[in-house]
């Protein structure tokens, strides 16, 4: 996966930066290419495929794990309304896989069966430790999951965590 750069054989072509926001423009406009934040992959005929936004992607144990994939598998879960997928800081190295759910209004949700919904649905390294439930997501005007927020907060007292319910993950042997 890498980040995705553009740039036009016209300067200004694309756009004059981002409103009112000076730093944000310098830092997506270097040496005349537009960085767009986002991650992409490519295949070996030429096409080009989203993987995720550059600072949602979560690094876990020398594994790349988009936080796309983890929430489109999770919002599977009947019981999840809104999810976001984000990274915490693992007491070893790296980070480890979170997920921050809100079930649909007047539900409750079963930390330990969604994870069961989980496991065979997703590779062993992406696999959340922690599940935090919520009301509901922190959204943007525009109705974005502000995962500044959840992030910010980390891992709570009210936060489910796989270990502490002796529930380890061993790759399958092939």
């Amino acid at each position: 996966m890498g980040e995705l750069i553009v740039r036009t054989d016209r300067p200004w072509s694309m756009n004059h930066g981002y409103y009112k926001n000076p730093e944000a423009t310098a830092m997506a406009r270097r040496n005349g290419w537009f960085h767009t934040g986002d991650g992409f992959r490519y295949d070996e005929e030429g096409y080009f495929y989203f993987v995720d936004r550059i600072k949602d992607a979560i690094r876990r144990r020398g594994e790349n794990i988009s936080s796309f994939e983890v929430e489109s598998e999770v919002s599977l879960y009947p019981g999840v309304a809104e999810v976001a997928a984000i990274p915490v800081p693992s007491e070893f190295s790296e980070d480890e896989v979170m997920i921050v759910v809100a079930p649909p209004p007047g539900q409750e949700l079963d930390q330990m069966a969604l994870f069961q919904f989980l496991e065979p649905r997703m590779a062993h390294f992406m696999l959340p430790r922690y599940i935090r439930v919520v009301e509901s997501l922190p959204m943007t005007p525009t109705q974005k999951v502000q995962k500044n927020l959840p992030r910010d907060a980390g891992v709570t007292p009210d936060t489910w965590d796989r270990e502490a319910h002796g529930i380890r993950i061993r790759r399958q042997k092939l």
